[in-house]
C-alpha cells in the first residue's frame, strides 16, 4: 500500500496548520495593538470634557457635536480608505491610517476654540477611516474561514483591553501632566496617546506583511498550502458573491449584514456611553475610582466570552445558532439592566450589564464571517467598508435615540431609554437566524466539508492542488 499525504491546504495537512500559528504569532498582535490605540484616542476626549470647558471654554454644543462628528468624518471616508488598502498594500495603508490618526490626536493638545475642537474631531474620523474594515478584510485574506472567526476575535479583543486599561492610563497621564509639567494634564494626554499611535504606525511597517507569498518567516511548504486553502476559498466567493465595488454596493446581502451590523453597533455604543453612569446609579455613587473598578468588570468577562466563543464557532451551524442566541442575550440583558435599575437592584444590574457586553463582543466576530464568506477582492473592499461606515452609524444613532425616548416617557431611572438600545438586537438576531434560508454561501460550504481531507500518493504531495477543481470536489454537507 502506497503511503499517503494530506491535500495541500486541507486542514490535516501540517503545513497549513503550522502557516496559520505562525500568522497568528506574527500579525495578531500588531493588529491588537493599533485597534486597542485607535480606542484610545477615539474616547480620551471624555476624560478632557470638562478642563477643555474650563482652560479653552469649550461650549458643551461644540463638545457634542464634535463627539459626534467623528463618526460622519469616518463614514464618509471608509470605503475610500478601503479601496486604496487594496491598491497599496495593508502593510503601508494601516500604518499610514495609524501615523496620521496620531497627529490628529496629538494636535487636541493645542486647542483653542469650539471650531478647532470640531474640525479635529471630524479629521480624527477622517484618518481612523479604514483601519477596522482593512483589518477584516485583511485577516479573510489570510486565514482560511473555518478559523476566521478565531481571529477576529483575537483582534475585538482590543476593545476591552482599552476599557479596561484606558481609562487609569488617560488619568494617569493627566495626573502626571497636571504634577510635573507645565502643561495641563488634558495636553499630556492628548500628546503623549497621538505620539503612541505614531509610533504604532511605524511599527506596522517592520511587523506586518502583506500576503503568505512574501512571508519570509513562512517555509515554501507552508506558502504553498496557505495559498492553496485561500485561493479555493476565493474562487468560491468569486462564483458566489458580487463582482466589482458598484455590484458589492448594491448588493442585498451587503445591505442585510448593514442592518445587522447597525443593530449591534446600538447596544454597543448605547451601553458603553453609558456604562460609568449607569453603575454610578446603580451603586449610588460618584463617578470615581469605585465606579471605574466595577465598570472594568464587564469588560474582564466580555474578554473571556469573545475568545472562548470565537475558538470554538468553526461551522456554519453554530455561528448561526450562536449568533442568534447572543443578540437575543444582548437585548434580554439590556432590558434586564433597565428593569434592575428601575426597582433599585444594584447587583442584578451589573450582571446584567455583564451579560450584555459578554454578548455583543462575542457576536461581533461571529457576525463578519458572514459577508467575509462571500466578498472578494475589490467587492470585499467596497462592501465591508459600507457595513462598517453605516453600521458604525449606530454609535451617532444610539445616544440621540436614547435621550428622545426618555424625554417622551421621562422617569427617574430612564428606564425606557434604555430598553430602546435593547430592542434592535432582536432585530438582528432574527436576521442571523434567517441567514439559514440563504442557501449557504459557497465559502460555508467549504466550511463545513473542509475536515474531510483529500489524500494523495506521497510523491505528489509537492504539487499543489488546483484550487478551482478543489472547490468543485468539496463535498457539499446539509448545514448543521
Amino acid at each position: 500500500m502506497s503511503a499517503t499525504s494530506p491535500a495541500l491546504g486541507s486542514t490535516h495537512d501540517p503545513a497549513l496548520r503550522s502557516a496559520i500559528g505562525k500568522a497568528t504569532k506574527h500579525l495578531l498582535p500588531m493588529l491588537v495593538i493599533l485597534y486597542f490605540v485607535a480606542f484610545l484616542d477615539r474616547t480620551n476626549v471624555g476624560f478632557a470634557e470638562e478642563a477643555l470647558s474650563v482652560d479653552r471654554n469649550i461650549s458643551d454644543a461644540a463638545f457634542a457635536l464634535g463627539a459626534g462628528i467623528f463618526f460622519i468624518g469616518y463614514a464618509i471616508f471608509e470605503i475610500p480608505s478601503n479601496l486604496l488598502l487594496k491598491r497599496f498594500g495593508a502593510r503601508f495603508w494601516l500604518a499610514r491610517i495609524a501615523v496620521t490618526w496620531g497627529i490628529v490626536a496629538a494636535l487636541f493638545s493645542f486647542t483653542t476654540n469650539d471650531t478647532m475642537f470640531i474640525v479635529l474631531r471630524f479629521l480624527l474620523g477622517v484618518t481612523e477611516a479604514g483601519l477596522f474594515p482593512g483589518v477584516i478584510m485583511y485577516l479573510s485574506e489570510w486565514f482560511p474561514n473555518k478559523v476566521r472567526v478565531r481571529m477576529f476575535a483575537i483582534f475585538y479583543l482590543a476593545q476591552p483591553f482599552s476599557q479596561m486599561i484606558g481609562a487609569p492610563l488617560s488619568g494617569g497621564l493627566i495626573s502626571v501632566g497636571d504634577q510635573v509639567t507645565p502643561f495641563h494634564g488634558w495636553q499630556v494626554m492628548f500628546f503623549g496617546e497621538g505620539i503612541l499611535a505614531v509610533l504604532a504606525g511605524v511599527a506596522a511597517l517592520f511587523f506586518l506583511t502583506n500576503s503568505p507569498q512574501q512571508a519570509k518567516w513562512l517555509d515554501d511548504r507552508q506558502k504553498a498550502s496557505l495559498t492553496a486553502a485561500m485561493a479555493r476559498e476565493d474562487h468560491a466567493r468569486n462564483e458566489d458573491g458580487p463582482k466589482g465595488i458598484w455590484k458589492a454596493m448594491a448588493s442585498g446581502r451587503v445591505w442585510y449584514f448593514t442592518i445587522i451590523y447597525f443593530c449591534l453597533q446600538v447596544a454597543v455604543y448605547g451601553t458603553t456611553f453609558y456604562l460609568p453612569q449607569q453603575v454610578s446609579s446603580l451603586l449610588g455613587q460618584d463617578v470615581g475610582w469605585q465606579v471605574g473598578l466595577v465598570a472594568a468588570i464587564p469588560w474582564l468577562v466580555g474578554l473571556v466570552a469573545c475568545y472562548l466563543v470565537g475558538s470554538k464557532a468553526d461551522t456554519v451551524g453554530r455561528r448561526r445558532r450562536w449568533g442568534a442566541m447572543f443578540y437575543v442575550t444582548t437585548g434580554l440583558s439590556i432590558l434586564g439592566s433597565a428593569w434592575a435599575g428601575a426597582n433599585g437592584q444594584p447587583i442584578l444590574g451589573i450582571l446584567f450589564i455583564t451579560l450584555a457586553v459578554a454578548s455583543f463582543l462575542a457576536v461581533g466576530p461571529i457576525t463578519w464571517a458572514y459577508p467575509t464568506a462571500f466578498l472578494t477582492g475589490a467587492a470585499a473592499a467596497a462592501g465591508i467598508g459600507l457595513i462598517n461606515s453605516l453600521g458604525n452609524l449606530g454609535g451617532f444613532v444610539a445616544p440621540i435615540m436614547r435621550t428622545a425616548i426618555n424625554e417622551v416617557v421621562p422617569t427617574d431611572s430612564g428606564a425606557f431609554g434604555i430598553v430602546s438600545l435593547g430592542v434592535l438586537a432582536f432585530v438582528a438576531a432574527v436576521m442571523i437566524f434567517c441567514t439559514k434560508f440563504f442557501g449557504g454561501a459557497k465559502a460555508d460550504e467549504l466550511l463545513d466539508t473542509s475536515h474531510v481531507a483529500t489524500t494523495r500518493p506521497r510523491g505528489a504531495a509537492e504539487r499543489a492542488e488546483d484550487p478551482h477543481a478543489a472547490a468543485t470536489r468539496s463535498t457539499k454537507e446539509t448545514n448543521a
